[in-house]
């Protein structure tokens, strides 16, 4: 994870053209590592999702994601969980 200058902000909080480091904790396993990404908010949203297994049919899932546009112009789409950290960082 990079030095971070910004303020953590909450997902709700975001809008298009806020720049945002977001960090989150991938484990596989018994192995964790901490992955980051930068980027410009284009949008963001909340995905209803269809699970692989059956449900009621009125219990809704849901997946809020952001989709950013890195420095070097590629767009990437990131899935948020429960441990996910967004950090507002200075436009300059």
């Amino acid at each position: 994870m990079s030095n971070l200058v910004g303020s953590a902000v909450l997902f709700g909080q975001l809008k298009p053209g806020d720049l945002v480091e977001v960090v989150q904790r991938v484990t596989v396993g018994m192995q964790s590592w901490t992955v980051s990404v930068r980027g410009q908010v284009l949008w963001t949203e909340r995905r209803a999702q269809g699970l692989h297994f059956p449900r009621t049919p009125d219990e809704k899932t849901y997946c809020d994601l952001i989709v950013l546009e890195k420095s070097d112009g590629e767009r990437t789409t990131v899935c948020l969980d429960e441990f996910t950290q967004i950090y507002r960082l200075d436009n300059s």
